[in-house]
């Protein structure tokens, strides 16, 4: 089936493969005398959680994305333990030769009691005492997000042992075999003198339990196979296959492993935005801001806020290049904030670096990208409305330590502190407009530098007095309101003026550093409509930025055509030796033979 759909083996999948809709069904009722028998045998010594609990906790996860960056946090974490990558990658399932999304890294490892910290909602054995809530839950709500069934296989060394651990959480061995909690089997092993000796915590028959249902709900169908996934690991390192992975409505996989073999792909993926022209449109949709959304390269790519020093994120074979959204801003801007965290806390200071986007001030592109420790939680937010030309083409990057983020990590709690920090941000992007606008092609706004710049036009004598007008009000260009200057627009004169500008304005109008911002009226900023882009200057903005990107993906496309010749070369080097090397032997047995008569 297209989109890679399982077919599997009777009673190995479900009868549903949406995500939205495989929680859907009716819970069986526990029978009053089984829940009082269980209390009276001691067996009621945890809380007992339900399968469907597993799919309630992954809709924590709006966004598959949103769970994948769950689990690549987990492998960024182990840096500090000597983590130097993790691998994301496709995989099939043998079984039933279905498509698994496969994520493995190098770090430390989990002992098995790490390994049921990590898996368990709940142990696997009915003789723990683990109550809910004592252990993190990322795992679980990421990889059930992603599909109905995850092995883990990691190996870890503490001190001078050496383990093996494997385990399985199936929502749909639970579900298929109608289970009233949450059975995670687990396998350990130990390396004892260059053997894989089987760790029994509880009973023999247990552990033959746990193995048997891990090769009948799991990929692999004997121990060997599974201790195979051990050997491409190392001495240290964790692997998770998530398998029988969710659908789309149309029965087609989320996750599109077919369009791009370097990239994961959202197969649902947003409409592009912006743009008037077809040219524009398609520079917008290669734009990281759009990407994000359905590429999972390009999400990962702006995902942590530092560069790595010795860690690498390897997405179907190739590293992930790392882009500093900040490092890509034109004309860009420190601006420092101090929240009033709390009255008895320290001062928190932050740093916001504003500017303009490369691609201005053709395509509207804007917005925070907002981070957490390192991490993206927010990005392109737009904290002003759209459809106005002000706030057009700023970006912003901050990191917000100060607050926390909401469970799924891509967004924050409306707290008052984050309001407040929502006000500032409009603050800043509304204040750099105003400063810098016209360093893009837009009219100062500010009256005596707008003064400034008109008599700096006359006293040039230059075409660009010449400015046309509209009675009506602000020209439309793009879908935001155009207050554009004229075609003769002087850029060295333009940085000169935003200089005596940013002097105007520090005597005394907005104090960037302000604990506390006051709310802003979206009206009251006056956007002027007296000087407009001419129809040549946007064609030729335009023209130019389709020129550049379409260079860009020339150049890149020689680049691949470039590899895949030395490939072809390298390739018809090998099978030119290989026959230099047949035909050098047959050219020695003939003169072998020759010789025999005369022997």
């Amino acid at each position: 089936m297209a989109g890679g759909s399982s077919s599997g083996r009777s009673g190995r999948v479900l009868d549903c493969r949406s995500f939205w809709k495989a929680g859907a069904y009716e819970v069986p009722a526990t029978p009053t005398g089984d829940f009082h028998d269980a209390l009276e045998t001691g067996d009621f010594d945890r809380a007992r959680v339900h399968p469907k609990f597993l799919h309630t906790n992954a809709t924590s996860h709006k966004w598959a994305f949103g769970a994948i960056a769950e689990l690549l946090d987990n492998a960024v974490d182990e840096i500090s333990n000597g983590a130097t990558f993790i691998k994301v990658d496709k995989s099939i399932n043998l079984k039933d030769n279905s498509p698994m999304l496969v994520f493995q890294d190098d770090g430390g490892g989990m002992d098995p009691e790490g390994v049921r910290r990590c898996m368990s909602l709940g142990f696997s054995t009915k003789k723990s005492k683990t109550t809910i809530g004592q252990y993190g839950n990322g795992f679980k709500t990421s990889t059930m997000r992603l599909g109905a069934d995850a092995i883990v296989f990691t190996r870890a060394i503490r001190g001078s042992d050496v383990t093996l651990s494997i385990g399985l959480l199936s929502y749909t061995f639970l579900r298929r075999t109608m289970k009233d909690d949450i059975v995670v089997p687990m396998l350990d092993f130990k390396i004892q003198d260059g053997n894989n000796v089987p760790l029994v915590y509880g009973s023999q028959g247990d552990w033959e339990s746990s193995l048997k249902i891990i090769l009948d709900w799991s990929p692999f169908s004997s121990k060997e196979e599974l201790l195979q996934q051990f050997q491409d690991i190392g001495s240290h390192g964790t692997k998770v296959a998530v398998y029988n992975l969710w659908m789309n409505d149309d029965g087609l996989l989320e996750l599109d492993f077919e369009d791009d073999d370097e990239d994961i792909l959202l197969r649902d993926q947003g409409s592009a935005s912006g743009g008037v022209t077809k040219g524009q449109k398609e520079i917008v949709q290669q734009h990281i801001s759009h990407r994000l959304r359905f590429s999972l390269r390009a999400y990962t790519s702006i995902l942590y806020l530092k560069k790595f020093d010795n860690f690498q994120i390897v997405l179907r074979g190739r590293p992930v290049e790392q882009i500093r959204i900040a490092d890509e801003l034109k004309f860009k801007k420190v601006v420092t904030y101090k929240p009033q965290v709390a009255h008895d806390s320290h001062v928190v200071s932050v740093t916001v670096d504003v500017g303009f986007a490369k691609e201005a001030p053709i395509l509207g592109i804007f917005g925070m990208n907002v981070y957490h420790k390192n991490r993206l939680i927010m990005p392109f937010w737009k904290v002003l409305q759209e459809g106005s030309s002000r706030g057009r083409s700023v970006v912003g990057v901050l990191e917000a330590n100060f607050i926390e983020p909401a469970h799924d990590k891509q967004d924050f709690e409306r707290t008052p502190l984050f309001i407040r920090l929502e006000t500032k941000l409009r603050q800043i992007i509304v204040d750099f407009w105003k400063e810098k606008c016209h360093l893009i092609g837009y009219q100062p706004i500010d009256p005596q530098l707008r003064s400034q710049y008109k008599a700096t036009l006359k006293d040039s004598g230059g075409p660009g007095t010449h400015v046309h007008h509209r009675a009506s009000g602000a020209r439309r260009t793009g879908g935001f309101s155009s207050n554009l200057l004229p075609e003769t627009y002087d850029d060295a004169e333009a940085v000169r003026l935003a200089n005596n500008g940013s002097h105007l304005q520090s005597s005394g109008q907005v104090q960037e550093n302000n604990m506390e911002s006051e709310g802003l009226d979206e009206d009251l900023v006056e956007i002027g409509s007296s000087g407009v882009l001419t129809l040549n200057f946007i064609e030729k903005l335009s023209e130019e930025n389709i020129a550049l990107f379409s260079r860009r993906e020339e150049l890149r496309q020689r680049d691949t055509q470039l590899k895949q010749t030395i490939g072809d070369l390298e390739n018809e080097l090998e099978e030119t030796k290989r026959k230099c090397g047949q035909l050098a032997a047959e050219l020695k047995a003939r003169k072998n033979q020759q010789r025999r008569p005369y022997m």
